[in-house]
Parts: C-alpha cells; structure tokens; sequence
C-alpha cells in the first residue's frame, strides 16, 4: 500500500490526458497498512481496525477501542469492539462510509453511539470532533475508489 501510494503521487505532477490511472490493492494489503498506521502513529485509542471488502463498495469491519489509559465517563467501557457494514461513497476525491449496520460486541446499536465514542476519543486527544459520518479526503492524488471481493481498485 505505501509503494502505491507512493506511486500515485510521484505521477501526480506529469501531465496526463485519458481516463484515469488504477493500481489494485488487495484487502491483506489495505489491513496491513491501517496496522502499520496504527502502530506508527501511536494511536492511543483506536487499537485495530480491520476491513473486508465486497463487491460496489460494500465495507465490512471490525474496530477495538481501548480506553484503559483515558479518564473516561462513567458507564462507559474501556475496552469496546465494534463490527459494522456499511458500504463506501467516493465523490470529488472525498470519501465516506455509510453504516447500515453497526453491532457494539453482538448487540445491535445505532450509530450515533460510535460518534459519541469518536466525540469523547477527540476531547480525550485534544482534537477536533468528528463524526463518522463525515466526509474525509482522500489521499493526494486519488480520485475514486471501488472496491471488489477482497480488493480494492484505487483510481488516480
């Protein structure tokens, strides 16, 4: 994933006139590459996040938050794995995932829940709230992303 990205910007600034480049990244090697992020970057919250991926954009995933370090509110838990489905909006080189479904363990809970999570996360880290929801730009360079049983196929 780092050498693909590191591709799609290195051409970035050579005039191209045609339809839009793509380079295939398998489902192993986008997971791979959120746990390296991860890891670099000493996320202090977010744990593990991994995805699956299916045929137009369909997403699933499984995220751990661990809390154990924070001051957290009472009532939450500080250890929390979150599974959803959803499926991935790619518009002017912005993307989103629209949850259809998102599970708290094995019970169902509506999403607003994961944006209260992400909320407390961004006091807790001196960051700028956001929610899932939200819109978030892709990395320069990308201009769409479509994804298939078990690859993801990033145009630039």
């Amino acid at each position: 994933m780092v050498n693909a990205l590191n591709r799609i910007r290195s051409v970035q600034f050579r005039e191209h006139k045609g339809p839009l480049r793509q380079i295939v990244v398998t489902e192993s090697e986008l997971n791979s590459y959120i746990a390296y992020r991860i890891e670099t970057e000493k996320e202090e919250i977010m744990k593990e996040l991994h995805l699956k991926l299916f045929a137009a954009n369909k997403i699933e995933g499984k995220i751990f938050i661990d809390l154990t370090e924070q001051d957290i509110p009472k009532g939450l838990r500080p250890q929390m794995t979150f599974y959803f489905a959803g499926k991935l909006q790619v518009e002017n080189a912005k993307a989103k995932l629209n949850i259809k479904k998102l599970f708290l363990e094995e019970q169902s809970i509506p999403v607003l829940v994961l944006d209260l999570i992400i909320y407390v996360s961004s006091k807790l880290e001196g960051t700028q709230p956001s929610s899932i929801n939200d819109w978030y730009e892709l990395p320069y360079g990308i201009k769409d992303i479509k994804t298939q049983p078990g690859q993801a196929v990033i145009f630039y």
